[in-house]
């Protein structure tokens, strides 16, 4: 069998994957709250697992993979209440979005990606488990989970709670009895999205959307669970409470064996966020490169490090395809097997194998590449191509032909100023009259012609996007 290496965030240390099943690979991300446009942030998450799933495909004959959308939320719930839409026309607008510009970026659908609101029935089935054991309780039609009551509550995010600072200042909400207690059911308003529950109208809490769906899909245990290190702590962590105790377990692995967790996007050395207004979205970027490129650069640091986005490591990553692509177009006469039958070999299986260790894999690759002339053999050369087919094909990279990458060159666009500050009105028209996804639009179309804009006290500026 493979000796594939997973860094395991359970135990903080590599560790040899062993499958519960070698004929059948589980493994599940959380995926989007589906309420605004893909951001770099969602965007490196569904490649690194994308690429992760890819390398598992290539050792094993069957992997099923779960990536989820979030689909009721605050957030959500907010945002169709701002923009005057119905909360599900909010929800498919911005699921198409998004894997629409996963797509582009070569990421492979998941098997299954399940909607939270489809299985809102089984939430109440498994919450009302956790009441009935007293693991949860009832207040002013909020049920909580109470984390007293799972001895190993903490164990994945250090964050155990006999090592809390007492005495620490924190607001609790009144239905709570304790301030690590998560909510699993919260009531809706009339105008809100809810469903019947024996606790009232409501929804469900967002970490027991994740949970429910795991049990469902995949059934516990299963081999791998992750996401965005932002998710470590409380969400996952409460993923690992509410199974292990709806399944009478002590045992945190009861839930998943593994646990992956790719770092933060950060922008000039500061993590990624709304708060600090300095969100990048994936759109933006394709509207400018192609999207083997962004891929590319959202891989350049290795997955558990932060990666600090710029337009360097664009311009960089361009170059590296562009030097791949010119060694394949000479090879493009060359038919060659890729079928799943063939393999690496070995110092390049070794190296993807050893926690996606890309920085390896690339460096084995260029030595590859800096030693090809047209002087080497038929032989020779044929299996360059097949080596650099089949890595491709785990990286979701080289997928297209050569030579259309070439032909490839920049257009250089006459822009129409009148139409661009027609365009401008048209979208502050919008803000101001709460129309907010029709100013989205604007804004896309803008940048689709080549224009970036920003907002600003005395008005809106536009500016010629340089590639």
């Amino acid at each position: 069998m493979p000796k594939i290496k997973i860094y395991n965030s359970l135990s903080n240390k590599k560790e040899d994957f062993i499958p519960i099943d070698n004929n059948n690979i589980r493994l599940y991300a959380c995926g989007p709250t589906v309420y605004d446009y893909a951001h770099i942030g969602n965007a490196r998450m569904a490649v690194v697992f994308d690429v992760l799933v890819r390398m598992l495909r290539y050792f094993y004959p069957k992997v099923t993979y779960v990536s989820n959308i979030t689909d009721i939320d605050d957030k959500i719930i907010i945002r169709s209440a701002k923009e005057k839409v119905d909360f599900f026309q909010i929800t498919k607008k911005y699921e198409e979005i998004y894997n629409r510009d996963m797509k582009s970026l070569n990421v492979l659908k998941p098997d299954k990606q399940p909607r939270a609101t489809k299985y809102v029935n089984q939430m109440i089935e498994k919450i009302d488990n956790l009441c009935k054991k007293e693991i949860a309780y009832n207040v002013d039609n909020h049920v909580v989970f109470n984390v007293s009551k799972f001895s190993r509550y903490g164990e994945l995010s250090k964050n155990i709670l006999n090592k809390k600072i007492a005495g620490k200042r924190i607001k609790v909400e009144s239905y709570k009895k304790n301030p690590d207690d998560f909510v699993l059911w919260k009531p809706s308003k009339k105008n809100e999205p809810g469903w019947q529950s024996p606790w009232g109208f409501g929804r469900p809490g967002w970490h027991t959307e994740c949970f429910v769906m795991c049990e469902e899909i995949l059934g516990t245990p299963f081999d791998i669970h992750g996401g965005g290190l932002d998710l470590k702590f409380p969400h996952h962590e409460n993923e690992i409470a509410q199974s292990c105790c709806y399944n009478n377990l002590d045992d945190v692995k009861g839930f998943a064996r593994y646990w992956v967790h790719n770092g933060f996007v950060e922008i000039n050395s500061k993590k990624m966020s709304k708060s600090l207004q300095n969100v990048r979205l994936v759109k933006d970027f394709l509207s400018h490169y192609d999207g083997e490129i962004v891929r590319l650069a959202l891989l350049s640091a290795h997955y558990r490090s932060p990666l600090n986005w710029n337009k360097n490591i664009l311009d960089q990553s361009k170059n590296i395809m562009t030097k791949y692509y010119s060694v394949l177009e000479k090879l493009s006469e060359l038919d060659v097997d890729v079928s799943n039958e063939i393999r690496l070999e070995k110092k390049l299986e070794d190296a993807i194998s050893d926690d996606l260790n890309l920085s390896k894999t690339f460096s084995i690759l260029n030595s590859k590449i800096s030693g090809f002339s047209q002087t080497v053999s038929l032989k020779e050369k044929k299996e360059l191509k097949q080596q650099l087919l089949i890595i491709g094909k785990i990286l979701g990279l080289f997928q297209k032909n050569p030579k259309q990458w070439k032909s490839k060159k920049k257009i250089d666009i006459i822009l129409d100023e009148n139409k661009i500050n027609g365009l401008i009105k048209e979208r502050n028209i919008a803000r101001k009259t709460g129309q907010y996804s029709l100013a989205d639009d604007i804004r896309e179309k803008l940048l689709q012609m080549g224009v970036e804009i920003s907002d600003n006290k005395s008005g809106t500026d536009w500016r010629k996007i340089d590639d």
